[in-house]
């Protein structure tokens, strides 16, 4: 939407809706204070789910998930943006003003970044790093072959939650269901989403125009070894590729125990993008011919191959890491 408003100003309204929208929901997600219907969980410095109750009460459902890991896409924008948007920054200063108690939490775009380059986040500096440390543990979400779409920490610590006399219960299946529930797929309950890892991966090279190499964090997580969020990024778009290449024995993750697609050589450089993927040892799971969303591969080994840290770190490097892409 902004990209649209700076070519015709009747989006320039709309893109002052989305920032007001943004700023309730990410106010209501992280208030002030300890609130138990809160998102955010100061301790354990993570989002988790939260469920209400008839009677107005609340309780955060511990389950350590990929909806912690989707407040990391940020938006990051030129410093000349607001100007070429005046009404749009007269506004947002205006609502900002008469809203303190939505913003107290949240990155805003009056802090220069590298370039003078702002930054609208749900998760100021602290908060990234408790959520990266998460995401980037593996024995958490940090498969060798992506971000896991639920933490292996729920393998041997399954969440459980009691309502009534009826237990409710969350633990990590990797892959194929362990019940008959979502019709024998385990969906979100383990295996690795390629397109939720694309959010991801493109989040962290966004975030990277605006904290730059002064940033560093432990990847993976324990390993003592300090990267910057570009060498992040690298790092999970060479683990997603990995489920396509072939290892150390000529074998292919993706196609795990098949036999017909790991040895015949009629099949076996034929890939298929399947629905998603085990998330410990990379075996395709679900349909076969998820060519819309597993095909996204295609785009991080371009952009893995392409992409450079002065690409995104001159000013006005957005433009020209898109043409790079675009083979221009």
């Amino acid at each position: 939407m902004l990209e649209l408003a700076l070519h015709e100003p009747l989006y320039e309204e709309f893109v002052e809706k989305f920032f007001q929208h943004t700023l309730f929901i990410a106010g209501a997600m992280d208030r002030v204070g300890q609130n138990q219907d809160d998102m955010w969980d100061e301790e354990d410095g993570f989002f988790y789910d939260v469920l209400h109750f008839p009677d107005g009460s609340a309780t955060r459902l511990k389950v350590r998930s990929m909806v912690g890991l989707l407040p990391l896409v940020a938006a990051v924008f030129e410093e000349d943006i607001l100007d070429k948007l005046p009404k749009f920054a007269e506004r947002a200063r205006a609502f900002v003003s008469r809203h303190p108690e939505l913003c107290a939490n949240l990155h805003l775009p009056g802090q220069p970044g590298v370039a003078n380059r702002r930054m609208l986040s749900v998760v100021n500096e602290p908060k990234l790093r408790c959520i990266l440390a998460r995401m980037l543990d593996e024995n958490e979400f940090f498969s060798p072959y992506g971000i896991r779409a639920l933490s292996r920490y729920h393998l041997d610590h399954p969440y459980v939650f009691y309502h009534g006399r009826q237990e409710y219960r969350v633990a990590y299946v990797p892959g194929d269901s362990d019940s008959g529930m979502f019709g024998g797929n385990s969906n979100w309950r383990g295996p690795v989403w390629m397109p939720v890892n694309l959010l991801l991966y493109t989040a962290l090279f966004r975030l990277y125009t605006y904290y730059g190499d002064d940033f560093k964090i432990e990847c993976p997580t324990g390993s003592g070894n300090e990267v910057t969020l570009f060498d992040v990024a690298r790092e999970l778009g060479e683990r997603l590729t990995r489920l396509f290449l072939r290892d150390a024995s000529g074998r292919r993750p993706a196609y795990g125990a098949t036999k017909k697609f790991q040895d015949d050589p009629h099949w076996r450089d034929l890939l298929l993008f399947y629905e998603y993927f085990h998330g410990d040892h990379g075996a395709g799971v679900g349909a076969s011919h998820q060519t819309g969303w597993t095909g996204c591969i295609a785009r991080i080994v371009q952009t893995n191959s392409v992409l450079t840290r002065e690409m995104l770190l001159d000013p006005g490097a957005e433009m020209l890491a898109i043409k790079a892409l675009q083979g221009r």
